[in-house]
């Protein structure tokens, strides 16, 4: 009796260490889930930095106007009224900043053109 109960709990012991080491959810599943976790940390990393630097660009943008025109600089071509635009043939500049800044620039004693002129 003693020697088949030993058995049982050995059969036992052999079923749960088998699904521990080889089962579903077992060593080498977590194995695997750990795996992919780091590879996943590894690419969320310059996520992480973008997303830092986004941030601190929606804080300054929040507060301080340096942000403000130094986006309207280079992405819209704006020039201040005080500021006089040069355009340097053979520097590359995007197309359409040169329609904008066209509009924006004119030849000191020129008469600007006005609107009723226009309507005529």
């Amino acid at each position: 009796m003693h020697k088949w109960l030993v058995v049982i709990l050995l059969a036992a012991l052999g079923l749960l260490q088998y699904k521990l080491w080889l089962g579903n959810g077992g060593w080498q599943d977590l194995q695997e889930v750990e795996q992919r976790v780091a590879v996943q940390e590894a690419d969320n990393v310059p996520m992480r930095e973008r997303n830092a630097r986004l941030a601190a660009e929606v804080t300054d943008l929040k507060t301080g106007l340096d942000a403000i025109e130094e986006r309207a600089r280079s992405d819209m071509g704006m020039v201040r009224t005080d500021e006089q635009f040069y355009w340097v043939p053979g520097v590359a500049i995007k197309n359409e900043l040169v329609g904008i800044n066209a509009g924006l620039v004119s030849l000191p004693g020129a008469i600007p053109p006005s609107s009723e002129g226009a309507a005529e």
